[in-house]
């Protein structure tokens, strides 16, 4: 298997099964010299990690980042960071050859047949564990974009499980009052920033967890501070680096640019006419205003008993948020160092 690295100018590698002895990330492209947050880092991987609400799955990982290279007395040196995240929960037992066959729409079968051979056990490198490793990656880039850019912010939030969401309206609103501070999403169990639909949505899920039902839906991802022109004019696109980073992400099905969904049936002027239409993107370049994507998420694929036997989330949304802002960070930070070679 390759295609394990991700970036350009700022790479991560991950590693790991879910069920293995640990996951972690080589980190190559930091600059040196940028101080090295490790409570920011145990802040981003306690908000991904498993167990932290009755709405996820009852795995509990400590996910005690471990770092064992590029960084001396608190900066980093320039070098590969490597980081490194032990497993300490593993359950095997639930995954049987009879379970991995009824589990339509997960990739487990499909790496099987692909390569011939695969670790099935809690999904291997296809299980949403995977994603641990990009938040040590983004965690990084985070550090770094925060040295270089301590306006710059990335946020994201639940705007719809199933057919439960937030308007337009309310999607612009929140996002405003969550760049400026005046709300945290992290106060909210499914990180859908309102008291009513953060309510219904729990115990939609918590009966979907008990059935044995999942649920798809939407994160809003917004960014403010970003420096106009980052990316690249034909094919290393800000918005098509965005993309990939999120389309990369499992269970990831759908990027829009801003609320893309309504540019089909508007006129010029009245799509021209808004601002918020373009994502504060412009040719694919970035225009100094505030970013904006919507990532869609399908439903898990383990249902039933197999859902009711086994520990998964009965949506992944609520965890996923903080995976989609170490992506944004990581592409950030790469085109950040890109557009230094622009110009002299």
């Amino acid at each position: 298997m390759s295609a394990n690295v991700f970036g350009n100018l700022f790479q991560v590698m991950t590693f790991g099964e879910s069920h293995g002895p640990g996951l972690g990330a080589v980190i190559d492209g930091c600059p040196a010299g940028v101080a090295f947050d490790s409570e920011l880092l145990t802040q981003n991987l306690r908000r991904r990690r498993p167990g932290q609400s009755a709405i996820t799955t009852s795995r509990r990982e400590e996910d005690h980042p471990e770092i064992l290279s590029g960084v001396f007395e608190g900066k980093t040196l320039g070098t590969p960071i490597a980081i490194v995240v032990r497993n300490k929960n593993q359950d095997s037992a639930a995954y049987t050859s009879e379970v991995l066959k009824t589990r339509p729409g997960h990739a487990t079968d499909l790496w099987q047949s692909k390569f011939g051979h695969s670790d099935p056990r809690g999904s291997g490198r296809a299980s949403g564990r995977e994603t641990l490793s990009r938040v040590l990656g983004g965690s990084v880039a985070q550090m770094a974009l925060q040295n270089l850019f301590p306006e710059l912010k990335v946020l994201g939030f639940v705007s719809q499980v199933g057919d439960q969401a937030l308007s337009k309206d309310e999607v612009l609103k929140i996002s405003a009052a969550g760049l400026r501070g005046e709300i945290l999403v992290d106060d909210f169990q499914t990180r859908i920033p309102n008291v009513k639909l953060d309510s219904a949505v729990t115990s939609v899920l918590l009966k979907a967890k008990e059935e044995g039902e999942s649920y798809g839906g939407l994160i809003d991802i917004f960014a403010s501070g970003v420096p106009a022109h980052l990316g690249q004019p034909v094919f290393k696109k800000l918005k098509s680096e965005m993309s990939s980073a999120f389309m990369s992400v499992g269970a990831v099905n759908s990027v829009e640019v801003g609320f893309a969904h309504e540019f089909r049936i508007l006129n010029g002027t009245k799509f021209h006419g808004d601002a918020s239409s373009y994502g504060g993107l412009r040719g694919g370049i970035s225009t100094g205003e505030n970013l904006h994507f919507r990532v869609g998420f399908k439903p898990p694929a383990t249902l039933g008993e197999n859902a009711k036997k086994g520990r998964h989330d009965p949506c992944i949304l609520p965890r996923a948020v903080p995976v989609l802002e170490a992506m944004a960070h990581m592409v950030l930070l790469d085109q950040v160092l890109w557009s230094r070679r622009d110009r002299l």
